[in-house]
């Protein structure tokens, strides 16, 4: 496969990394309890995080195995991972069909709210191979926006959203960034005949924030960035509405958000 394809995909998220580790959800706390019995262990070997970037996916697994790589093609997001660090923790540059791994190395290959950006089957036949017999593969994504409460903000984060998505049409840069729907990963991996068996599972995940950080899942956004980097500015993308409701929802404070995150398993 010619890695130039995903050549825009890099750009897409390139020069935001701090601001996207400090907004961002971490794993759903029970996803452990989740992947540990499917994989029949209970402290795997060695977990693959593809698609690491900052690391918030791949620090979650240091204190539940022996060992963690996280594999990110992103110079940029795997400096800001390495920055932080983590105990056993190592990252490396590549690509989810593309690791430099051994065959039959670990235990768990996940894949934290990316997998949309990675071609599939190539992906998954990856996966298959770096996997032990018995390992499973899982790729998380979370519903966006998470539940704050507060429905208007829901709905403001929603309308920037849509209105992000098509003003990448109509400027062009969706074109340069090549995507699979996440509503067809499940059906995608079973057809791929790497898996023996394949399940969805949701999980919920407690978090917290307040105006600022809600604004920045906004601005943690791929199709937003990009953008932001052709010269748009937040008028144009709307962002005083969504501000003004978050504002109006938490003023000073923080409060308690939930995600739901839809979790697609495979066994090798």
């Amino acid at each position: 496969m010619d890695n130039s394809e995903f050549s825009g995909t890099l750009e897409r998220f390139t020069g935001f990394a701090g601001q996207y580790n400090e907004v961002r959800p971490p794993p759903p706390r029970e996803l452990a309890d989740l992947l540990l019995p499917m994989a029949r262990r209970a402290a795997p070997g060695l977990v693959v995080d593809l698609g690491s970037g900052t690391g918030l996916s791949t620090r979650y697994w240091s204190g539940l195995s022996k060992a963690v790589v996280g594999v990110e093609p992103s110079d940029s997001m795997r400096a800001e991972a390495a920055r932080i660090g983590g105990a056993n923790i190592s990252y490396r540059r590549g690509f989810s069909h593309e690791t430099g791994l051994a065959d039959g190395c670990a235990d768990l290959v996940v894949c934290a709210q990316s997998l949309h950006w990675m071609e599939p089957a190539s992906t998954f036949a990856e996966s298959a191979r770096i996997l032990d017999e018995g390992g499973v593969f899982a790729a998380y994504d979370y519903d966006w926006p998470p539940s704050t409460g507060f429905w208007e903000l829901d709905r403001a984060f929603t309308g920037c959203m849509d209105l992000a998505r098509s003003l990448e049409v109509e400027r062009g840069t969706a074109k340069k960034v090549p995507q699979w729907d996440k509503a067809g990963h499940l059906e995608r991996m079973a057809g791929s005949g790497r898996f023996r068996y394949v399940r969805e599972c949701v999980l919920s995940h407690r978090d917290e924030g307040g105006a600022e950080r809600f604004v920045g899942l906004y601005l943690s956004q791929g199709s937003v960035r990009s953008l932001l980097k052709l010269g748009l500015s937040e008028g144009e993308l709307q962002m005083g509405e969504l501000r003004s409701a978050a504002r109006r929802a938490f003023g000073e404070s923080s409060s308690t958000w939930l995600w739901s995150a839809r979790v697609r398993t495979g066994i090798k």
